[in-house]
């Protein structure tokens, strides 16, 4: 059974009116890049929890998260509101398979994401291991409003350091906004706009591709590329898709 511990806020950065991260400082056990762990606070006795994916790589201190608001988010609504030195619960120990470790040898991995389902992503993309296995990383960040297209300066020294090896394509749904796509991430896997845009093909002898984020987006990708001849990576069953429904 995981432990709770004490963990403190160092930092609430607030986005946009629904957008934050907080960096925690907390002796969590070693993770992998692209696990979760679980955040709670307690409310009128209660304690109230749901897991949330490192955005932070493993060698980093403070971990960091990234939230959404929800209207209805007992939990993140809570989160929103601690600031410098308050007190968080997080769970000693991390979980979940949606790391390298479980996914077969390729030259090209498509990591595409939704609002804060970009979170693991850069856990993963901050570490060594993507670069020394894959000759080319595509990331994909699809959001609602340009403000909501957060880590920027992330991206960028992605780009700086790692060339014409990373390529990043943000999706904007609300807003028509130069160099971005307008739409959803599965409409411009069906008609080929995401890989004209990334100059690079989804090929099945090259491609991995992991999808985090909204459940819809998630299923509906899946199921466009399944059409492709793109299968689900299971273990024992090496494919092509991974996925994790971040929700």
């Amino acid at each position: 059974m995981a432990q709770w511990l004490e963990g403190k806020i160092v930092e609430n950065v607030h986005w946009t009116e629904n957008l934050f991260t907080l960096k925690i400082d907390a002796d969590v056990d070693d993770f992998t890049a692209g696990q979760f762990t679980s955040l709670a606070v307690d409310v009128d006795g209660e304690r109230v929890a749901r897991p949330y994916s490192y955005l932070s790589s493993p060698k980093d201190r403070p971990l960091e998260f990234f939230f959404y608001t929800a209207t209805d988010g007992i939990l993140s609504n809570a989160l929103v509101k601690l600031g410098t030195g308050d007190k968080v619960w997080i769970k000693q120990q991390s979980n979940g398979f949606f790391v390298l470790r479980e996914i077969p040898e390729c030259d090209e991995m498509w990591m595409l994401g939704t609002g804060t389902g970009i979170a693991p992503f850069f856990s993963i993309l901050n570490t060594e291991e993507p670069w020394q296995r894959f000759k080319k990383v595509v990331l994909v960040h699809a959001v609602r409003t340009l403000a909501d297209l957060r880590y920027q300066e992330m991206i960028e020294a992605l780009k700086a350091k790692y060339n014409d090896r990373f390529i990043f394509q943000a999706f904007v749904s609300r807003e028509i906004v130069e160099g971005t796509i307008n739409g959803r991430i599965p409409g411009a896997i069906e008609d080929g706009t995401l890989e004209e845009k990334a100059g690079l093909k989804l090929d099945l002898e090259k491609s991995h591709i992991m999808l985090c984020g909204n459940p819809a987006m998630v299923k509906d990708s899946v199921d466009m590329l399944k059409i492709r001849g793109f299968a689900k990576n299971r273990r024992g069953k090496p494919g092509h898709i991974t996925i994790e429904n971040y929700w």
